[in-house]
């Protein structure tokens, strides 16, 4: 493993919390696997008996519906980990998953963790601390879905990519707008709208940048009242 995807892994979620033999035991089992852009990484009712961080690029989990349906129920990036509950379950992935862009992963076999546990109880806090978050950002999706309108959910969106807090900022959409759309439970033609809307705003689309002119503006906005906001629309 190169060193730079290590410290990933030791810095991410699910290893930080761990005491530092414990870190580097699993790391010694772990290995790294490149996939190409639209990979499968493992599908929906495959046995989980695995845990994944992300090294480089970006990871979508999805759900087929009934009707064929593509319902996107995250998105991953570097230092994010996916996979941990149903692992250790040895349960089925309940979601497929596929590489939005080329993108490398650590892949940790949930054996070797439940071996740790065994032996070093303290890591179960790294386990929980990291199927918290995953709970908080479901939970967090649901009430955008419930509360804000689509142009308040993707103002949301772009802020979280800035990498800075106040004035203007220009800041480049990490996947394509398709996938934009799914992941805000939007359709394609509702997140073209949502980016009309949002010029209003300082918002400025082009191509795959997003140059935002005001920053405190677009905060205020994204945390307004939706039903303020639908008012105006009417």
């Amino acid at each position: 493993m190169k060193p730079e995807y290590a410290e990933i892994a030791r810095k991410s979620l699910l290893l930080a919390a761990a005491p530092d033999p414990v870190r580097e035991t699993l790391l010694t089992g772990a290995r790294t696997r490149s996939f190409d852009r639209g990979a499968t990484i493992f599908l929906q009712g495959e046995r989980a008996n695995a845990i994944y961080i992300v090294a480089d690029g970006w990871v979508k989990l999805f759900r087929i519906a009934p009707n064929g349906t593509e319902a996107v129920v995250g998105v991953f990036t570097k230092g994010s980990s996916f996979g941990e509950a149903v692992a250790f379950r040895h349960d089925v992935y309940p979601v497929s998953a596929e590489a939005v862009t080329d993108c490398t992963l650590i892949r940790i076999e949930a054996d070797a963790i439940l071996r740790m546990i065994t032996e070093r109880p303290e890591i179960a806090v790294s386990i929980l601390s990291a199927t918290f978050v995953h709970l908080h950002n479901l939970v967090a999706q649901v009430q955008q879905l419930k509360a804000q309108t689509g142009a308040q959910r993707v103002a949301e969106f772009l802020l979280e990519l800035c990498d800075c807090d106040s004035g203007t900022c220009t800041v480049v959409l990490p996947y394509d707008k398709a996938l934009i759309a799914g992941r805000l439970g939007l359709k394609p033609e509702s997140l073209s709208r949502a980016f009309a809307k949002l010029r209003d705003y300082g918002v400025t689309i082009r191509q795959y940048h997003a140059e935002i002119s005001d920053i405190n503006r677009l905060r205020d906005y994204a945390e307004e009242d939706a039903a303020m906001t639908w008012g105006r629309s009417q």
